[in-house]
């Protein structure tokens, strides 16, 4: 799994002008599968919905779903990120266990919004029935070195994808969710650290983590876990899309493992979290694949 060594170059200097990013052009291309992963069943019968679901960690965790058993759906941005969709929903079709529906790939517009949620869980569930397992892991970023740089219009549009589109989405789904599913927020590092370049992102990863907690605490007595997950350096379309190219090059390199990970090496904690043999016992928490960082959280 590693993408280099010794705190140097991990990646070839690459940049994507927009968000959100692709995937088909990165190089080298992420890992979103592993044949050392062993699926087991740990979801079958069982219908997710992940936003972001065309690419790194939301690929990852589509694939991983659909091996354990689970009908899989995913939003990606309509015009976008066709290639990166069609490319998951191939991906998703070959790994599919016998006896699971197919998989659907939604493209919306933007997530951010109430009317695109409710219309997204609308589709899922005229499809599919019902909704056992809700991943909200669409995000967007960008870097800058100076708070002037953070105008209205930029605040608006990370935090309506970050943490707008996380609450709006939830708040249609669960009507369709019953005792025993299960709610996985992806936080990420930066909540726990900081981060003086990504001021507005890391702002909107603190309030998933509170979102997190207190969205556990009310659902507790209707029997829906609610979980997140705190992703360190992974090598995902957003890194390209965010950042220069020389910090690409070197993406990764300050854990503790000297190197990015890979979104293959993340989507087991959401099979873990939505596996409810696995993690009965667990709501309002947060795993760490990080690389070896300490966090406090």
């Amino acid at each position: 799994m590693a993408s280099g060594g010794g705190g140097g170059e991990q990646f070839p200097p690459q940049r994507q002008e927009r968000q959100p990013g692709k995937e088909h052009v990165m190089e080298p291309p992420p890992q979103f599968a592993s044949p050392d992963y062993k699926p087991a069943g740990k979801l079958k019968g069982k219908v997710a919905l992940v936003t972001g679901g065309d690419s790194g960690i939301g690929r990852a965790v589509c694939h991983c779903y659909a091996q354990e058993g689970a009908t899989v759906a995913f939003t990606f941005v309509k015009g976008r990120e066709d290639k990166d969709a069609n490319d998951t929903l191939r991906m998703l079709i070959q790994a599919k266990a016998s006896n699971t529906m197919d998989p659907i790939a939604i493209g919306v517009p933007d997530v951010g919004y109430d009317d695109t949620c409710k219309e997204v869980v609308h589709e899922v569930v005229n499809k599919f029935g019902r909704i056992d397992i809700l991943v909200n892991n669409a995000a967007e970023q960008y870097e800058s070195s100076n708070i002037e740089e953070i105008d209205e219009a930029r605040l608006e549009r990370v935090f309506r994808t970050n943490i707008f589109a996380p609450l709006f989405m939830t708040r249609h789904a669960l009507k369709h969710m019953k005792e025993g599913s299960a709610i996985i927020n992806t936080t990420s590092i930066v909540a726990y650290k900081g981060s003086p370049k990504l001021l507005d992102y890391t702002a909107t990863k603190g309030a998933i983590v509170a979102f997190t907690r207190g969205l556990a605490l009310h659902l507790v007595s209707k029997g829906i876990r609610v979980n997140g997950v705190a992703p360190g350096p992974i090598w995902t379309p957003l890194i390209p899309a965010s950042f220069g190219e020389e910090e690409v090059k070197k993406f990764g390199s300050e854990v503790p493992m000297k190197r990015a990970g890979q979104p293959i090496e993340v989507a087991p904690c959401y099979v873990f979290l939505a596996c409810n043999h696995c993690s009965s016992y667990m709501t309002g928490q947060v795993l760490h694949p990080n690389g070896g960082a300490i966090v406090n959280g």
